[in-house]
């Protein structure tokens, strides 16, 4: 590849952290903000909320693998497709957070997240299987630099979308109308400045899912993902529930948001640059370690102990900044050796990264309600603030040791 075609390609790489900050922002936010918001809005049961979210993501089952082929078929149609695609997300999160329910808002939130659901799920299959086509053309330690580029993106968009409805309240009396109109800018922008890259990307290819999982090295590396990203899905989903109800820090569940958040993006260029030194492997096992730490240090806080938990906050924000930039690195890396550009392997990706944060929130939220849990409240028994720490962090920690001594057991290709 020519050096003026490799320069064009970094310069696109600007283009990646926006549209990853998109998605992010339509990610792991939903699952902070959206429980919380139709339980305290309208009343909705914490089990209602947590099934509905467990029964959307079966449906990805059928419809991410449908994307991963849909995508590698659409050919010069698919900057079209995904332009709708940004669209139909950008609807659905105003529906969601600045339009009255129609319907009963249970019902209202399902369709609502399916919208968003569907159109994140053909956005994220694309966007990471082009980001094989352009990686590939970077150079050595290609996958990296791109992933670097990504996560930092992906992490302040969280930052941005985590606390924007916080920060809106200060200014106006509805700050998740704010939200959701910010992020259909967001979306707008976004999707105009990747539109080259779409071009660039008619090379698509289509390959079987048995190609992926067929090959051990994927499969396994599949199953890590799925168990290394279920902390970060159950912390996301009890974080608000925890800080205000077991820290009794209400007004600060923004800061420590924005504090875990960023602390998670500041991080991505070290451990970047900590991969290409000593290992993308040990150094993944070296943030796990940390996150495993910075867990087992959130059990014992009570009441009060808003300072202690922001260490903990930077500890885990960092160590999340690792597993969103080397893990999905290291798949892009494989995908690229087995089956180059072809949509379906982020397609499991995508499956399997999502149906963490619905599996924790069809565990999590019931059994919370179960205990006699109540979000808010000032009353709540011991026996329920027990189950809401050990949700919290106990869980969490003993699933990363879980995925730690996986990945040691993997046979990972290094850059």
């Amino acid at each position: 590849m020519s050096p003026s075609l490799i320069e064009v390609r970094n310069n696109n790489l600007p283009a990646y952290a926006v549209f990853a900050a998109m998605l992010s922002a339509a990610g792991l936010p939903i699952y902070i903000h959206a429980p919380k918001y139709f339980v305290d809005e309208y009343g909705v049961s914490l089990v209602a909320l947590g099934s509905v979210l467990f029964i959307l993501r079966l449906l990805d089952v059928v419809q991410d693998p449908f994307f991963g082929r849909l995508s590698a078929r659409l050919g010069r149609r698919r900057g079209f497709a995904i332009s709708v695609a940004c669209v139909v997300m950008a609807l659905g999160m105003l529906g969601l957070f600045a339009v009255e329910p129609l319907v009963s808002p249970l019902v209202w939130f399902g369709l609502m997240l399916t919208l968003v659901f569907s159109a994140f799920s053909f956005l994220t299959i694309n966007f990471y299987a082009q980001g094989v086509v352009t990686a590939s053309s970077l150079g050595q330690f290609g996958h990296l630099r791109l992933a670097r580029w990504r996560e930092s993106g992906a992490l302040f968009g969280v930052c941005i979308a985590a606390i924007a409805p916080l920060v809106f309240l200060y200014f106006i009396d509805a700050p998740f109308v704010g939200f959701a109109i910010g992020f259909a800018v967001l979306a707008l922008v976004a999707g105009t400045m990747m539109r080259a890259e779409w071009a660039e990307g008619r090379g698509l290819k289509s390959a079987s899912f048995q190609t992926v999982l067929q090959d051990p090295m994927a499969r396994q590396l599949l199953i890590i993902a799925f168990i290394n990203a279920a902390p970060v899905a159950v912390s996301s989903t009890l974080f608000l529930f925890f800080v205000e109800t077991r820290l009794l820090a209400s007004g600060m569940e923004g800061p420590l948001l924005l504090l875990f958040f960023l602390s998670a993006a500041l991080s991505v260029p070290l451990w970047g640059e900590s991969a290409e030194r000593f290992g993308t492997k040990n150094t993944l096992m070296v943030s796990m370690t940390l996150a495993i730490v910075a867990f087992a240090f959130a059990i014992p806080l009570g009441a009060g102990d808003w300072v202690a938990f922001a260490f903990v906050c930077v500890a885990s924000g960092a160590a999340l900044g690792a597993d969103l930039t080397l893990l999905p690195a290291i798949f892009a890396k494989r995908m690229a050796e087995i089956s180059p550009a072809a949509a379906e392997g982020f397609g499991l990706w995508s499956f399997v990264s999502k149906f963490t944060l619905a599996f924790a929130a069809v565990l999590l939220l019931p059994a919370l309600q179960l205990a006699g849990f109540e979000s808010g409240s000032a009353t709540n028994s011991e026996h329920a603030l027990f189950a809401l720490t050990l949700m919290y962090a106990a869980v969490p920690c003993i699933l990363k040791i879980f995925a730690l001594i996986l990945l040691a057991c993997t046979a990972v290709n290094e850059e």
